[in-house]
């Protein structure tokens, strides 16, 4: 089971794909709804958090010269790593995660369109604006798409209790089945780890 599921992922890796899913709809208690609401509804400018200036240029030229190949322009590439990591921490989920379910799920295509209809960089399936969203929500919108990515997921989170193998299921619509969870796992950690032996590997001088 294992070799499949590497071999799934470089699979998709190889031929630049993505394994776009769709969550389930899914009735929501109302106190849920508002609190959803409420979630993807502050406008307050992305400012993501750092321990230092030292660490943002660090994880912002890191980050930056790995997606360089996906999206060649720097300006684009530098907005949306900042909204990544401010959504991600603002849902309090980690942005290493998040940039690893974006590759499986987009490929980071920003107009993405799964068969199932699900949008943009974190296919966000369309029933979510009906349900927390309002009429001027664009799934195709930078911003717009990850904060309610970002909300969904910490919403499956909770739902079941910190388990990522489990939320990640549903937010993929593949409860129970272990490729898709095994897959964003796997990329986060190839693809997007990030530490200090990271930092170290990354700045360390080329010796001859």
């Amino acid at each position: 089971m294992r070799l499949t599921v590497l071999c799934g992922w470089l699979l998709c890796w190889a031929g630049g794909q993505a394994w776009a899913g769709a969550q389930q709809y899914e009735p929501l208690a109302a106190s849920v709804q508002a609190a959803l609401h409420a979630a993807v509804s502050d406008r307050a400018a992305p400012e993501p958090k750092f321990d230092s200036i030292e660490d943002k240029i660090n994880w912002l030229t890191e980050m930056s010269r790995r997606l360089e190949k996906r999206i060649p322009d720097r300006q684009a590439r530098l907005e949306l790593l900042k909204t990544v990591r401010y959504e991600a921490q603002r849902a309090g989920l980690d942005p290493q995660m998040v940039l690893g379910l974006i590759q499986v799920e987009s490929g980071f295509r920003k107009y993405s369109v799964s068969s199932a209809g699900a949008r943009g960089l974190m296919q966000v399936m369309p029933f979510w604006v009906k349900l927390i969203g309002n009429k001027d929500s664009n799934l195709f919108h930078l911003r717009t798409n990850l904060r309610f990515g970002c909300t969904i997921m910490r919403h499956y989170l909770d739902l079941e209790k910190g388990d990522l193998f489990r939320a990640l299921g549903r937010y993929n619509g593949s409860l129970g089945r272990p490729e898709y969870p095994d897959m964003v796992r796997a990329t986060w950690e190839k693809q997007w780890a990030w530490g200090p032996r990271v930092i170290q590997a990354a700045t360390r001088p080329a010796t001859h």
